[in-house]
């Protein structure tokens, strides 16, 4: 089996390190912190380590990584954390339950996670640190920029096209044909007319834009 280290030591890593037990893949070796105060313990049955650590990992030959970080409202810590252990030469594995399902026609990026139920169907595509949670559905030939968070129950129909740094919230329905720009959020149970323009929030049914974000 493959060793990987996970970034992360809360909920969304607990989901992650479940997977990867159905998997059988990789072996997970610990998971890393940047707050010293949740480091030097054990969480999900794994040592949690401070991240200063990951250098010293990397010279024992683990190279394979996984972020086990989710979004709320903003996708930004997710993707500064991508690009930075990236960048020190990890490299970041697909975490796929094998109950969900992806049609053989989908392409998938790297670093992807995908929970149990969701369903990515015929010529989708999805980009880099993509999360498609739990019982999400991606219809056919839509496309997912890299680093979007598709929450819990999310609903994109057919050829939706979600741009980079997009965050939908959980139960959110997006309608056919619509774009979401660039770091737009989509706030819980919307359903999506319209096209959204870039770092907007929307909310409601139908969904309008917002001043401030609402829970997700």
């Amino acid at each position: 089996m493959i060793t990987v280290v996970g970034l992360g030591a809360g909920g969304h890593a607990g989901v992650m390190l479940d997977i990867l037990k159905h998997q059988r893949t990789y072996k997970p070796i610990g998971l890393l912190e940047a707050d010293p105060d949740l480091c030097e313990r054990e969480a999900y049955e794994m040592p949690v380590l401070h991240e200063d650590k990951a250098s010293e990992l990397l010279e024992k030959g683990v190279r394979h990584a996984f972020l086990g970080v989710r979004s709320q409202k903003s996708t930004r810590n997710r993707i500064r954390m991508y690009e930075r252990f990236k960048e020190m030469g990890f490299e970041f594995i697909n975490v796929i339950d094998p109950r969900a399902d992806i049609a053989v026609s989908a392409t998938i990026g790297d670093g992807v996670s995908v929970m149990q139920g969701a369903i990515i169907q015929s010529n989708s595509v999805v980009g880099d640190n993509v999360i498609v949670n739990t019982g999400s559905i991606i219809e056919h030939d839509c496309r997912v920029g890299n680093h979007v968070h598709i929450a819990t129950g999310a609903m994109l129909a057919s050829n939706v096209i979600i741009e980079e740094g997009v965050h939908v919230g959980i139960g959110a329905v997006i309608r056919q044909g619509i774009t979401l720009g660039r770091d737009s959020v989509v706030g819980a149970g919307a359903v999506v007319v319209k096209d959204v323009r870039p770092k907007a929030t929307v909310a409601g049914v139908p969904a309008v834009e917002i001043d401030m974000p609402v829970g997700f």
